[in-house]
């Protein structure tokens, strides 16, 4: 336990001692890197004219640890907001909680659940942005302040159709979203604060999520039961405008693919939508993550958005003990000043348990390896019980459901040839 801390502490102080290098000497770089990336679209002349910002910014873990490239992987709680189809596909019951520290003074406090009954996932999840408001006059004194809110609530569900042994299946899921913009009063021209002016500013919202996720094997190198490439299709923020203000709409395509176990790749490409008028939509994007397994307690990501005036580059690392989880992303923004901390995020999640799910599927394995070596001693009927019992269990265990037809066949075979002898001998 004490080398695993060590080796965390170590990690840790590599990844922010490369923050403080690329603040005091990497300007030059930075700002090259940024004038090329902004420059691959040029500006894009809509961008802004969407209302509640908090929808774009992510919680933290490992999705923006990947630039936002997840939608196709949704291995933990932080599908929630790229992908709601990944709650059925969860494979441990989480608990979250997430601080971002976003640009300037702006904060995000949030925390998320999930959990997964068979084919069904159910998750929920808060997320709150503040910063400070205060207003001073041509005196410097202070006229008025507040906190500047928005604040965003999601409830989650979703199915997995058609799944089984070789087939993971195609999973559907909706995210129901509420939102609310809070606005303090603010001053007018003879530093009078209006009262009710910030009431007429604020604003709620309600939106929808819907995604779609499948896995699959593609060209795979290495034996393992998981799969190692994965699709999904999203369409996030789908809601009416909110005081004349289109919502951030954003449907999105992803592909990630493992062509070694502890390689992840994932590549994401969004297409934004102006609901009021499709011609003020803002320009493509797109997103590509890395995530690497370097031990089996501690992966390290990266990742680059590539996008209209906003473009980002992510590196983080997360740490996987026994139940608990620890996740730090620093993200470098290509519009604002390189500093230290530019901006900072830290999750832990809870591992809940999987209710269950591993002991089911290591009894069906038992079962399943019980009745193949009960064929081969020609126990047929010893073997059918236990490829019965794994159905039982597991309806969906595709392996005993051939071994049970086989052995159907098999005795099928041996009727017939006994009904031929018999014709035979009268």
């Amino acid at each position: 336990m004490k080398g695993r801390l060590a080796a965390i502490f170590a990690v840790f102080l590599v990844l922010f001692s490369l923050m403080s290098i690329w603040a005091s000497d990497g300007h030059s770089v930075y700002g090259n890197a940024a004038d090329y990336l902004n420059n691959i679209y040029g500006i894009d002349n809509n961008a802004g004219l969407t209302a509640f910002p908090v929808l774009n910014i992510p919680m933290g873990g490992q999705a923006e640890g990947m630039a936002g490239a997840f939608s196709a992987i949704s291995s933990d709680i932080s599908f929630l907001e790229f992908n709601p189809a990944g709650s059925s596909m969860l494979e441990k019951t989480e608990l979250a909680f997430f601080h971002n520290n976003w640009i300037a003074d702006t904060k995000i406090e949030s925390a998320a659940y999930a959990t997964r009954f068979g084919n069904l996932g159910v998750a929920a999840g808060l997320k709150w942005l503040y910063l400070p408001f205060t207003e001073y006059n041509y005196y410097a004194e202070r006229v008025s302040s507040g906190y500047y809110s928005e604040g965003v609530a999601i409830l989650n569900t979703s199915y997995n159709f058609l799944s089984g042994y070789y087939f993971s299946g195609i999973s559907f899921g909706v995210n129901l979203k509420g939102a609310f913009r809070i606005m303090p009063d603010y001053t007018d021209n003879s530093d009078i604060v209006i009262k009710g002016s910030g009431l007429s500013q604020s604003a709620v919202m309600a939106m929808a999520d819907v995604g779609f996720l499948t896995r699959f094997n593609m060209f795979k190198t290495y034996q393992a039961r998981e799969k190692n490439a994965s699709a999904a299709l999203v369409i996030r923020n789908l809601g009416p405008p909110s005081m004349d203000e289109p919502l951030p709409t954003v449907a999105s395509a992803g592909f990630s693919y493992k062509p070694i176990r502890p390689v992840t790749l994932a590549l994401d490409f969004f297409v934004p939508l102006n609901l009021i008028d499709i011609e003020l939509s803002e320009l493509p994007y797109g997103a590509f993550g890395l995530s690497v397994n370097v031990t089996d307690f501690l992966a390290m990501r990266t990742g680059l958005m590539v996008k209209p005036g906003s473009s980002r580059l992510t590196v983080g690392s997360a740490v996987n003990l026994e139940n608990i989880s620890l996740d730090v992303n620093y993200t470098m923004d290509f519009l604002t000043q390189l500093q230290p901390l530019n901006r900072v995020s830290l999750a832990v999640r809870l591992n809940l348990g999987d209710r269950g799910r591993k002991l089911i599927s290591d009894k069906v394995d038992e079962l399943y390896l019980l009745g193949l070596d009960a064929y081969s001693r020609g126990n047929l009927e010893d073997a059918r019980l236990c490829w019965e019992e794994a159905l039982r269990i597991d309806s969906r265990f595709d392996p005993a459901k051939e071994s049970l037809a086989m052995l159907e066949d098999r005795e099928g075979l041996t009727e017939r040839v006994e009904n031929l002898y018999r014709l035979d001998v009268f």
